[in-house]
């Protein structure tokens, strides 16, 4: 059966997994918006190279900080964004706590592409 949670639980979950990261992930971590959706917008996955019957469980927007050049900051920017999404998180794990793992490595996932890693080093680094 899978795990379900009210959003401000898992919302909470989300914050204890990420607080206990290593440091190597989140020392750097500036300008960064961390969100909950229950699901991605329609489209959303196919056009992030999600491949048919895949299931997209976090997504990262913004500028990578391998892309970032002098001109970053000069004007303001919007924060950059990692979006959780709740229902296919839920979907994809059977316990709370396999449920605290898949957030665990869909965060790590996401932190990857800030940090600006590509989809093949994410993987190879086994997220």
């Amino acid at each position: 059966m899978p795990a379900h949670l009210s959003l401000e639980e898992f919302e909470r979950v989300v914050s204890e997994v990420f607080e206990g990261l290593p440091d190597l992930f989140r020392r750097n971590i500036d300008n960064v918006h961390f969100a909950v959706e229950d699901a991605p917008p329609e489209g959303v996955g196919r056009r992030r190279g999600v491949r048919s019957g895949g299931v997209l469980l976090g997504l990262y927007e913004g500028v990578p900080l391998t892309r970032r050049g002098s001109w970053y900051g000069m004007a303001p920017v919007l924060p950059d964004r990692i979006t959780l999404f709740k229902a296919n998180l839920e979907a994809f794990s059977r316990t709370r706590e396999e449920l605290r793992e898949n957030i665990r490595d869909t965060l790590i996932h996401e932190i990857g592409h800030y940090y600006g890693m590509t989809e093949r080093q994410i993987r190879a680094a086994g997220y």
